[in-house]
């Protein structure tokens, strides 16, 4: 199946995760320390929770997950068809997954997407993140003192 992925910064996750449990009537399929996903049926999303006190309610990036490796390879040869450029990452970890995926570059107002397929669950957030500069998803190593879309790299969930 393939469907949107949202992934929002939040300021307070339990706050957070009842308030979207009671909007898309299901709960989360993944919670772990700031962090929790929504696989909702109706309509087809993944919304992603990242906790970032003080940046609440701010777009983290978004997304398109997949169904499997070969329909992220797929996209990313039908989007090179069209002129955009990508940046690849394969076999990483981050949001408590290990994926296959790509960026997409160049979007016009500076959003970020990616094209991602979950390979596995992992019990890490991130590979060995020690500091800001080894941040993803708008956050650092520690959890504090979030970083913003635009200093956060693109190695992320």
């Amino acid at each position: 199946m393939n469907r949107v992925q949202l992934a929002l910064n939040v300021d307070d996750l339990d706050r957070s995760i009842a308030f979207y449990s009671d909007l898309f009537g299901t709960q989360p399929a993944k919670v772990r320390p700031g962090y929790a996903n929504f696989s909702v049926a109706e309509p087809p999303l993944k919304l992603v929770l990242i906790e970032n006190p003080g940046e609440g309610g701010s777009l983290n990036h978004l997304g398109v997950e997949v169904a499997d490796v070969d329909t992220v390879d797929s996209e990313q040869t039908r989007l090179a068809t069209h002129g955009m450029t990508t940046v690849d990452e394969r076999a990483t970890t981050c949001c408590y997954a290990k994926q296959d995926k790509f960026w997409v570059q160049g979007a016009p107002d500076g959003e970020r997407w990616e094209v991602y397929t979950v390979l596995a669950d992992s019990p890490t957030f991130r590979e060995e993140a020690t500091d800001e500069a080894d941040a993803c998803c708008g956050t650092t190593a520690s959890g504090a003192q979030p970083l913003t879309l635009e200093a956060a790299p693109a190695s992320c969930c």
